[in-house]
């Protein structure tokens, strides 16, 4: 984890459950328990025990990657199914203090890769540049219900913010493996840009998620 990062804000919607990224593995543990009652708000022991000790595990490798911000995100489609992504924020040390400038740097290193849609955003708080990776994955049959093997396409939009305050970038990434509603996760991560805000916290009249 770094130090002495400025502050940065954000809100998430209805929708997002984030996952407890404490500082002692005893707390993490703990809030681990309680996450995955809120998580899975219709289960029960039989499946909240063993999901604590991987939520609880999963945060403390997050935590040790420089990941200040975990969460699972659930929505309901309108066919009574359920689709989910994971989102993620971290701020990575930079060279660079002037946003324009480091934008611009960001843009020109992903637009290198052709597997890679980069692309210039103007965000409420200043500059930001977008970066599409789709994926296809091969899903071995003892993890299939089909019990053969499957192919399954996966997509991840990353986001990276520079600091208007410091050397700095704040790097949001959404993944999900529900691309059938790509369009409303990439709408739904874009509204949470809108309210990323680099101000102290104790004096931001809106309801930081960090």
């Amino acid at each position: 984890m770094l130090d002495d990062v400025p502050p940065l804000a954000f809100t998430t919607p209805e929708g997002f459950f984030s996952l407890p990224l404490a500082a002692t593995p005893e707390d993490r543990a703990a809030l681990s328990a309680s996450f995955v009652r809120e998580l899975y708000s219709r289960g029960d022991e039989a499946l909240w025990d063993p999901a604590a000790p991987y939520y609880a595990a999963l945060a403390e490798q997050l935590a040790h990657t420089g990941i200040s911000y975990s969460a699972m995100g659930l929505f309901s489609t309108e066919d009574g199914g359920v689709v989910q992504c994971a989102l993620t924020v971290a701020a990575v040390e930079t060279e660079q203090s002037d946003p324009e400038i480091a934008a611009h740097g960001i843009l020109t290193a992903f637009s290198g890769d052709p597997r890679r849609d980069a692309r210039w955003l103007d965000l409420p708080c200043g500059p930001a540049v977008s970066c599409v990776t789709m994926r296809e994955v091969t899903l071995s049959p003892e993890i299939t219900a089909s019990g053969a093997e499957e192919r399954l396409l996966t997509g991840q939009i990353q986001v990276q913010v520079p600091f208007p305050t410091g050397p700095y970038t704040a790097v949001f990434t959404l993944d999900t493996a529900s691309t059938e509603y790509w369009g409303e996760f990439c709408d739904l991560l874009i509204a949470v840009l809108r309210t990323v805000s680099f101000g102290d916290p104790a004096t931001d009249a809106s309801d930081p998620a960090s």
